[in-house]
């Protein structure tokens, strides 16, 4: 199982291919769609690592994805602009999924 990361940003996806999770820069968020279905179709990849702004951009069919699909588990994380709060977002959709407001 990889580790893949769809960022916004070359500072994003250079470090994390320093830590050796290879991926891509998307640089208009139209391609995020082309670009998540390209993923789904690879076997390899279990995690995809995803930045805010990308999944903010498409985040109901980003989340129609989680609800739908095993696998790959797409995970957001804070670009270097970060300015999110990750941890709500998880609670929202466990929240969501489970309808269980924690």
């Amino acid at each position: 199982m990889k580790f893949y990361v769809l960022s916004d940003n070359n500072d994003t996806a250079f470090g994390l291919r320093l830590a050796g999770i290879e991926g891509e820069v998307i640089r208009n968020v139209d391609e995020v769609p082309a670009a998540l279905r390209r993923v789904m179709e690879d076997p390899e990849i279990g995690v995809v690592l995803m930045t805010e702004k990308l999944i903010d951009a498409h985040h109901a069919q980003i989340y129609r994805y989680k609800l739908t699909h095993k696998r790959p588990l797409i995970v957001e994380i804070p670009d270097r602009h970060g300015g999110g709060d990750v941890s709500a977002n998880i609670e929202r959709y466990v929240g969501e999924a489970i309808g269980v407001k924690l």
